[in-house]
């Protein structure tokens, strides 16, 4: 991750500062156990401090495909691997922000391979239907922006 310090020009000549944050990305992977529920993470988060329920996610390392990375942040964050992964999507992350893009993928066909965390996670799976998820989200108990969209 890089910060950027831009001057910018708009068309009617007006000048500003702008910054901004690149990365190389990041791949989100919505795993779909074989009877339709979702595995979810719960984890803390220090800028918060609080406990966030959310989807698999994170950064593309150098050398990293998004679809490698999503495959490696699955079996990081939930211990699961799988036999189908399909890429469904993408979205800009933190528009204003950054010009990073999340690519979004769907895992399904999974099979325990056992979680590698960094050593600063402290990870919960969960899993949940749809319906429960959207029930979570209504009530405020996932807040977590990226997995909302």
């Amino acid at each position: 991750m890089s910060i950027y310090h831009n001057l910018f020009e708009l068309p009617g000549g007006k000048r500003g500062n702008y910054f901004y944050m690149h990365t190389n990305g990041s791949a989100m992977t919505i795993p779909v156990t074989d009877d339709g529920k979702i595995l979810l993470v719960k984890q803390y988060r220090y800028l918060t401090d609080n406990a966030s329920i959310e989807i698999p996610c994170g950064g593309i390392k150098d050398g990293q495909n998004d679809t490698d990375a999503a495959r490696a942040e699955l079996i990081e964050e939930t211990g699961y691997d799988c036999r189908k992964l399909k890429k469904v999507g993408k979205f800009v992350s933190y528009n204003g922000l950054s010009d990073e893009y999340c690519t979004v993928f769907v895992a399904k066909l999974l099979h325990r391979v056992g979680a590698k965390p960094d050593e600063t996670e402290q990870i919960e799976v969960m899993s949940a239907t749809p319906e429960e998820i959207n029930t979570w989200i209504r009530k405020g108990k996932i807040v977590d922006g990226m997995s909302i969209a």
